[in-house]
């Protein structure tokens, strides 16, 4: 249906000699945008591109003993450190030096300059803000860094915590820490960062992988029982920290979905998925009732219901205009949740109205949206619908559960989403 490549100029040799592009982070329940705007180091997408000067760094020197070269690498606001402390008569420091060879982002719920992409929690229906009281968050103030090489081909691997305004980062004594078979040291953080790389890519042949969690030097293991236990899982040294096209990072309260710049130039952008829009109404739905043509609104209306909004029965998926008639009313639960009977084929369920899933870097193909997610009504291609359904998304601190990725709400019905039927106008 569309060239992508000529659309996603990313990928061009002109474009990358410019200024080259890593990727992309895109939160998990934000569909184009957070709710309040995109302002500053706190949006709703991310990129990674290669800095005017490298600021990554590798470890150096490690000091077993609290000696004054330890004291001074950690108290130096210049110099890197990790400390790790074992006892409160033993804190092990390791220094990191300089890498002029990659970049570093990183990653937290904190303001503070050294982080890059400010997140905070995100709620079903999308991220939770600062306009009113919320619950403790859950994501670190310096959740996780990513090193990025700065030559072909621009690797990006991920590490579990980051350096705060001192350059340093501090494990105390509750976190889960060790020494490794070399005599280096390694830690988890209080809640963790999973991540979880799928197989066969970012493609409309992806298939879900497994979850891991990644340490502060970038090693990779099973799960704990629990998000903040102190055993830590089993190390799969075959397995690396490397993100690929199409991983998920779970924080503890926000997912982030990785896009390589390469992936992206295969994906559809925010002008197809207008595109889609266009030529979905271009057809004149109708509904079988009313006979009153259906639009899906613009992508900047996108949560402002509209007079022609296409409304459905997610237990058939008959696409409808709005009416207020066939629900049987439970004076417990909202109108809007009320199950009602389709009068094509009298079968019940939640009716819910239609929203375009806007954030494109979701999708898995470039097909045609005819597919919504139940219970929420997103709306997207039937490969995209698939692919998200099948994902176990970390949930709280030990559950996990498949959600829309637009909005972030639980998946029901079954299958966790619908086939749409629509019908063309009579004439």
């Amino acid at each position: 249906m569309f060239s992508l490549s000529q659309e996603n100029i990313s990928t061009s040799p002109t474009s990358i000699k410019a200024a080259v592009k890593y990727g992309e982070l895109i939160v998990l329940g934000c569909n184009g945008s957070l709710p309040n705007g995109d302002k500053g180091r706190r949006k709703s997408c991310f990129t990674l591109c290669r800095r005017n000067k490298a600021n990554g760094v590798r470890p150096s020197t490690v000091h077993t003993s609290c000696t004054p070269q330890a004291a001074k690498a950690v108290s130096n606001k210049e110099q890197h450190s990790i400390s790790y402390t074992l006892s409160r008569a033993q804190t092990v420091v390791v220094e990191y030096t300089h890498d002029s060879n990659t970049d570093m982002f990183q990653i937290g719920r904190s303001t503070e300059n050294p982080i890059d992409f400010v997140v905070t929690d995100t709620m079903p229906g999308g991220p939770s803000h600062a306009d009113g009281p919320a619950a403790q968050s859950t994501i670190s103030r310096f959740a996780c860094r990513i090193i990025c090489q700065r030559n072909p081909p621009y690797c990006a691997r991920i590490y579990a915590a980051g350096f705060d305004s001192s350059k340093n980062i501090f494990l105390g004594e509750k976190a889960a820490k060790w020494r490794t078979q070399d005599g280096q040291m390694d830690a988890l953080t209080t809640n963790g960062v999973l991540v979880m790389h799928p197989c066969h890519g970012f493609s409309q042949d992806s298939k879900p992988g497994l979850w891991r969690e990644i340490s502060v030097c970038g090693n990779v293991f099973t799960l704990r029982e629990t998000r903040s236990a102190q055993q830590r899982g089993k190390m799969m040294e075959s397995e690396s920290n490397e993100l690929v096209d199409g991983s998920l990072i779970d924080l503890c309260g926000a997912t982030l979905l990785w896009r390589t710049a390469e992936g992206l130039g295969l994906t559809p952008t925010v002008k197809h998925v207008e595109a889609l829009r266009q030529e979905l109404n271009a057809g004149r739905p109708q509904c079988p009732v009313g006979f009153n043509t259906l639009a899906f609104p613009s992508l900047r209306r996108k949560d402002v219901p509209d007079e022609k909004q296409p409304w459905a029965y997610l237990r058939c998926g008959h696409v409808h205009g709005y009416h207020a008639w066939g629900g049987r009313r439970n004076p417990e639960v909202e109108a809007e949740c009320q199950e009602r009977e389709c009068p094509m084929c009298r079968v019940r369920g939640p009716y819910v109205p239609l929203w375009l899933g806007c954030e494109a870097g979701f999708y898995v193909d470039a097909e045609a949206p005819s597919h919504a997610f139940v219970p929420c009504g997103h709306v997207c291609s039937e490969k995209t619908t698939a692919y998200w359904s099948q994902i176990p998304l970390p949930h709280g601190t030990h559950a996990f559960h498949s959600a829309c990725p637009f909005c972030i709400q639980s998946l029901s019905g079954g299958a966790g989403y619908v086939r749409l039927i629509f019908q063309s106008p009579l004439d």
